[in-house]
């Protein structure tokens, strides 16, 4: 066939996995013990591993003893053909190639006429070059802005390398390039996906660690058994007891390096821990200026600067290694429900239960950037801002989710049938999680494409406001407060509990997963105490 002679194969858009290579038996081998694993696909897939690691000896050993090749017949032949530079049996070979979709055929004709087309103008062949740009390429299944893009970007190429000047060695490593490039497009068994063992172990593995309940460590997963962690992985026993708030302690966070601890009372103060080498964290500063109960508190994200809210007061500013306040935000007729910090660590972002306040945007002199008012914002009840600044989520009004994007606009409600009492957001932008006073806590995707959220119970909930968060690695868990005195754990794949954690004396309000050390959890409780769980020794 000549290389004007352009044709596809009848019946080419189905596609049925048959062996390519060279000696095979006719029924193979099956392998496993549910004899779920080809055996000759199982061999060639070994051998390309070896050849991808560098043993081409031991990979070449193989392919002799069994008989199988890494290349199938029909690759093998291409190569060669292409390497050659044999572009008339090249372009025969591809239309040859059994059980390959036209659009995919199209693909891999278009990328052999293009190197055809290079050389031809290359050795001077003008008007064979400019015969396979006409006649050739146009038959294919390419849009008309592609053959003139193709067109131009060749031209150009021409005039900026001087093609006429190109020496063996370079139309030589082009050539090479495009069979690279052919290995991509090719389905298999015509040519393996790369590194196809190392994919299909990752995958097992993967698999094994998805339904591990208790898998929570960032270590190695070993190939020599199979994976399952105990609950040594997770935080289930007090380690250590702080007792030094006077009253109720109604919120805890830790800092986002994970090196302090915040916590706030209805002593009316809040208090910053230092967490020591020996995982023990000790009192750095109390903070002392609100009137009032402090309701929760908020680390900037470069964990300079801590936010903490009076209960039913203002918002105050403090430096976190001196302890000192910087700014108090609002006056008393701001009553702030609810503030966030932006990931710049320079705007916070407040929320208040007077629908006519809405939601202010101020810098951390307390000038007002931004606000949300009107008719359309009722009260608020909590919010937060995506990690990535890309969002700002709001409770508003009991019952419905606000989520708006900071960049476009969009705008996405969501309503409850039940009341929220707080929100929390994971790490990586992409999910949220309520409290609802129904003792269901719900998960939903940022995005919005989740038709339903995941639900998570077993906790109490009715009467007062209980806060969850998620943690442990990859924020894979969801903790949370409960009436019962207990703290809840769940996988986010379950939506029963698998730790129950006992010690509290009375209502857990809060909790915080430690975001550097997957296995520190602190729950904080109307019983003056905070509590720091960590996994069980004896397990």
């Amino acid at each position: 066939m000549g290389i004007f002679d352009f044709r596809r194969q009848e019946g080419s858009s189905k596609r049925k996995i048959s062996p390519n290579t060279t000696s095979m038996e006719n029924l193979p081998a099956a392998l496993g013990s549910k004899g779920l694993i080809n055996k000759h696909e199982f061999v060639r897939v070994i051998i390309q591993c070896l050849y991808s690691f560098g043993y081409k000896i031991s990979a070449s050993c193989l392919e002799s003893e069994s008989g199988i090749s890494y290349k199938s017949a029909d690759f093998d032949l291409l190569e060669s053909q292409i390497l050659s530079g044999d572009w008339d049996k090249c372009i025969d070979t591809v239309n040859k190639i059994k059980d390959v979709k036209d659009d995919t055929r199209s693909s891999v004709l278009f990328l052999v006429f293009k190197q055809c087309f290079l050389e031809y103008l290359n050795r001077g062949d003008d008007s064979l070059a400019l015969a396979v740009l006409q006649k050739q390429v146009p038959n294919l299944q390419m849009s008309k802005e592609t053959v003139h893009k193709l067109a131009y970007n060749i031209l150009a190429l021409k005039k900026e390398r001087d093609l006429g000047k190109l020496d063996e060695d370079i139309v030589c490593e082009m050539r090479k390039r495009l069979v690279m490039e052919l290995e991509k497009q090719l389905p298999p068994p015509i040519v393996l996906p790369e590194r196809r063992l190392e994919h299909l172990v990752e995958t097992s593995v993967t698999a094994q660690i998805d339904s591990c309940m208790h898998h929570n460590s960032p270590d190695a997963v070993s190939l020599y058994e199979d994976h399952c962690c105990g609950r040594d992985q997770i935080p289930t026993e007090t380690v250590q007891i702080l007792t030094d708030h006077s009253n109720e302690v109604w919120f805890v966070q830790f800092s986002n390096n994970g090196e302090y601890l915040a916590s706030s009372s209805s002593d009316c103060t809040a208090i910053i821990w230092k967490l020591m080498d020996n995982d023990k964290l000790t009192m750095k500063h109390t903070l002392r200026s609100h009137q009032n109960p402090v309701s929760f508190v908020a680390w900037s994200p470069d964990d300079t600067k801590l936010l903490t809210c009076g209960n039913m007061e203002v918002l105050k500013l403090w430096d976190v290694e001196t302890g000192t306040c910087k700014h108090t935000f609002g006056d008393h007729g701001f009553t702030v429900s609810s503030f966030a910090w932006f990931p710049d660590s320079k705007r916070i972002v407040c929320g208040s239960s007077d629908p006519e306040k809405g939601i202010c945007m101020w810098d951390c002199d307390g000038n007002e950037m931004k606000a949300w008012r009107g008719m359309r914002m009722p009260k608020v009840l909590d919010l937060a801002v995506t990690s990535d600044g890309e969002n700002l989520i709001s409770v508003l009004s009991d019952k419905e989710i606000w989520i708006l994007n900071l960049r476009t606009n969009d705008e996405k409600k969501i309503l409850e049938e039940h009341s929220i009492t707080s929100l929390s957001v994971s790490v990586d932008s992409k999910f949220f999680i309520v409290n609802l006073n129904s003792q269901e806590i719900h998960l939903r995707d940022v995005a919005g494409k989740w038709e339903k959220p995941l639900k998570y119970t077993g906790h109490k909930q009715n009467k007062y406001v209980i806060r969850s968060c998620f943690g442990g690695l990859n924020s894979m868990f969801i903790a949370s407060g409960s009436e019962n005195t207990q703290v809840y754990i769940w996988n986010r794949r379950s939506s029963t509990p698998i730790e129950v954690l006992s010690g509290h004396s009375m209502t857990v309000n809060s909790v915080s997963w430690n975001p550097k050390r997957p296995q520190m959890l602190a729950s904080a409780s109307d019983d003056h105490t905070i509590r720091i769980w960590g996994p069980n020794a004896n397990h």
